[in-house]
């Protein structure tokens, strides 16, 4: 399973919002962080915290690529 993070980035350039803002908005670890800028899996917990503090769905930060079609 791939995800893509590509979303999420461009809503923080919307909003004119730094990546480091965002994770102290989100309470969210360094780390995890990380991981999103490598897009790599996060738990489902993270994702709510994102899209609470910036107020969004699912869908605004986060998209799904099946690995077969790349």
């Amino acid at each position: 399973m791939a995800v893509s993070y590509n979303r999420l980035w461009k809503l923080l350039i919307d909003k004119k919002m730094s990546q480091a803002d965002m994770r102290k908005a989100a309470e969210i670890a360094p780390n995890t962080l990380t991981r999103m800028r490598k897009d790599e899996e996060v738990t489902l917990a993270v994702l709510s915290r994102i899209c609470k503090s910036l107020k969004c769905d699912f869908g605004d930060i986060v998209e799904y690529i099946d690995e077969e079609d790349t």
